[in-house]
């Protein structure tokens, strides 16, 4: 069983434990009754403006453990607003990341960018639980589910108002989001079945997105020069975590990031 699988399994159960104390319809009427979504993908299209930074709420990760105890996850994502994040991504998978639907709320009462709701969406309770508490973007990821399935989590999100995050690890898997019809594509150069890094892979499937997609860089950033090289190889926007959530002053990374990067996009 690969990493990502064994993720999905301990995703599923919670999920049925979440289902149990709220059921879909009383999860559907808080949805309904949310401010409207935000939108994600004009505060990601680059185009005219350099790079956007998704800044990421993270405690921990698979891979290296613990990261941050972030006591106050709504001053973390207001800081990154003061340094010009385009949106706050916050982590919500509890048993390898350590985060939760608390968090969530948190940011969204703090900040006014739209939020991503980081997770392994792999039912549709999922995108409404994410409605219901503020989010704008979801996470889609392509080697989690087939087609049909995605096809049909990608519809309900679109048709909530909200944008996904379609995030893609091969160039197979871009053909497929694209297929889908994916607005916002993520090439993430971790493997999430091995959980090793590779830089190379982005510059190798940015190519492969077509002209009117936001294109995302996931994982690996370290500093200036990681920003930089995604930058130039075409990413429209860059998620960074660890990089944030283990700096001293997260507010003045993201404005450095945001500038060196769109300093080389302009």
């Amino acid at each position: 069983m690969s990493v990502l699988d064994d993720i999905i399994d301990g995703v599923r159960e919670d999920l049925t434990a979440r289902r149990s104390r709220v059921a879909l319809e009383e999860v559907r009427a808080l949805a309904e009754q949310a401010p409207a979504p935000r939108d994600a993908f004009a505060a990601l299209n680059a185009s005219n403006s350099g790079v956007r930074i998704i800044a990421e709420v993270k405690r921990k990760s698979p891979s290296k453990g613990s990261l941050s105890e972030i006591q106050d996850p709504a001053e973390l994502a207001a800081a990154y607003e003061r340094g010009g994040a385009a949106v706050v991504s916050v982590l919500t998978e509890e048993r390898r990341f350590g985060g939760s639907l608390a968090d969530l709320d948190a940011v969204r009462a703090s900040v006014n960018l739209p939020i991503l709701r980081k997770d392994f969406t792999v039912d549709e309770y999922q995108i409404w639980e994410a409605r219901a508490h503020g989010a704008d973007l979801i996470l889609l990821i392509v080697a989690a589910l087939p087609d049909e399935e995605l096809r049909a989590l990608l519809a309900l999100t679109h048709e909530l108002g909200m944008n996904a995050l379609v995030e893609t690890h091969t160039p197979e898997e871009v053909e497929r989001a694209v297929a889908l019809g994916g607005r916002i594509i993520g090439v993430n150069v971790r493997n999430l079945k091995t959980l090793d890094i590779d830089r190379s892979v982005f510059g190798t499937l940015a190519g492969l997105i077509p002209a009117g997609a936001v294109v995302v860089a996931e994982s690996g950033v370290r500093d200036i020069a990681d920003v930089e090289q995604f930058v130039a190889e075409g990413a429209h926007a860059v998620l960074v975590g660890e990089a944030l959530v283990r700096h001293e002053n997260p507010e003045a990374t993201v404005r450095t990031f945001t500038r060196a990067g769109s300093a080389l996009h302009n």
